[in-house]
């Protein structure tokens, strides 16, 4: 994918992330004039630089694994208040969110940024927030270190972080995908508002027998007169961790009888139903309705599924198993092994993890620890440029002029004290805001010399 770095990533006065003006007519939000996309931009760059056999010749070739890298996408559960703050200063973030609100209907940064939390984390507004996200994440990304998005050669998503990744690969334009994702999170809360459901994390021995688990937690709600109780792994996480789903009534069960299943630990996840069991299977329709009504591509680099950790091969291929994932469990522990098996000796890609929380990491290291060495994490609640120059500033003004940073000068606190800013943070975002500003440096030393 050699030619993603002349692509331009960003949304572009709203238009990144979409199809070319042979959409501009579609009938969901976010509508208009369409900006060129990257999946526009890299079919022509293959027409146009490398015709015939050159060109099937580019696209068979192969990169060497360390100098590929993977983009891992996470779901539900990954979110918190605050996250998107770390993203607005990057180019077409904040086009993001305004197109997110004209989809959604609401403000979707203010709810990420400010909460309330009980909103937040309800299904149908912390799914879209996690994939608008995740996907400012990579905006990110490609401002910070741009080779990373030109070398990658996969990705996968956790749930709902799916569908970002299929709007990254080039499959879904991301007004479209995001309204997907809207219809599919109030589907899937107004089933889990039908049935008194949840989800329980276990950590169990290697000897401990899930299946059988959950077979005598049926049996359970029988007893209780409960008709077709459900109680199944809905997520597999890494070796001897499972999430189970279904009736309150069965996770209780299993709770209470822990030691007798050889589960060492048991959480109840802090969602409000049975997801990835059939339970959901009243949000499947809606989903698979919107779905027919979108335009789906197969994707420029290999997108893993959680229904079966395999490759998607073309774009009826995505639309079944989208829907399908809502009944079924998300099989992460297997995507991990197809995204990442290879020769022994075989060197292992860069692995990036592109939105809120570290909890994909924590489950790679769990899965592959030699892969998990080459992972880092994208954070979307701070700046690192801004915390690095925010360090500089408690350094005193001389120290900071002998560095040759007058950024760090001027909002030291001792300059602080001359010039009035409030705070270390708020200097350092005006000087970021207003550097074509600042008056030339011997006039800045001159005032400088004053304040001593």
């Amino acid at each position: 994918m050699s030619s993603w770095a002349a692509a331009p990533w960003r949304l572009g006065g709203c238009g990144g992330f979409r199809r070319a003006s042979r959409r501009a007519g579609s009938s969901l939000a976010g509508g208009g004039e369409r900006a060129a996309r990257l999946s526009d931009l890299l079919r022509s760059s293959e027409r146009d630089g490398a015709p015939g056999e050159e060109a099937a010749a580019a696209r068979r070739e192969r990169r060497p694994p360390r100098e590929g890298t993977v983009l891992l996408f996470p779901g539900q559960g990954s979110h918190f208040v605050g996250m998107g703050r770390g993203l607005l200063r990057y180019p077409g973030v904040r086009d993001m969110y305004r197109l997110a609100e004209k989809v959604l209907g609401y403000d979707l940064l203010s709810l990420c940024l400010e909460g309330p939390r009980a909103e937040l984390d309800r299904t149908r507004h912390c799914q879209p927030a996690v994939f608008v996200a995740s996907l400012a994440a990579v905006e990110k990304l490609n401002h910070r270190q741009p080779d990373v998005l030109e070398s990658c050669v996969a990705a996968a998503g956790y749930s709902v972080g799916e569908f970002a990744a299929l709007v990254f690969a080039g499959a879904m334009d991301f007004a479209e995908a995001l309204y997907a994702v809207k219809v599919r999170a109030e589907a899937m809360q107004k089933a889990s508002e039908a049935v008194p459901s949840g989800m329980l994390s276990v950590i169990g021995r290697p000897e401990a027998n899930y299946k059988f688990a959950c077979l005598e937690a049926r049996r359970h709600c029988e007893s209780l007169g409960i008709e077709n109780p459900v109680c199944e792994i809905s997520n597999y996480l890494f070796p001897d961790s499972r999430v189970i789903a279904g009736h309150l009534q069965a996770l209780k069960f299993l709770q209470e009888n822990a030691r007798k299943y050889y589960f060492t630990r048991t959480k109840m996840l802090p969602v409000s139903g049975a997801f990835h069991t059939r339970l959901m299977e009243p949000a499947v329709e809606p989903l698979a309705e919107v779905l027919k009504c979108i335009e789906i591509q197969k994707p420029l680099i290999c997108v893993y599924s959680n229904v079966d950790s395999k490759k998607y091969m073309h774009s009826k291929h995505i639309q079944k198993l989208l829907v399908k994932q809502i009944v079924s469990p998300v099989l992460w522990e297997q995507t991990m092994h197809s995204v990442y098996e290879r020769k022994q000796g075989t060197e292992f890609p860069y692995t990036y993890e592109v939105g809120p929380g570290k909890q994909l990491g924590a489950i790679l290291k769990k899965c592959n620890l030699k892969a998990w060495r080459q992972y880092s994490h994208v954070d979307v609640s701070k700046d690192e440029e801004i915390l690095g120059r925010a360090t500089l500033l408690k350094a005193s003004p001389a120290a900071a002029l002998s560095q040759g940073n007058l950024d760090a000068a001027l909002a030291s606190p001792r300059s602080r004290r001359c010039s009035g800013e409030q705070s270390v943070l708020e200097g350092a975002s005006w000087l970021v805001k207003h550097r074509k500003l600042l008056l030339h440096r011997k006039f800045i030393r001159a005032l400088f010399a004053l304040c001593l």
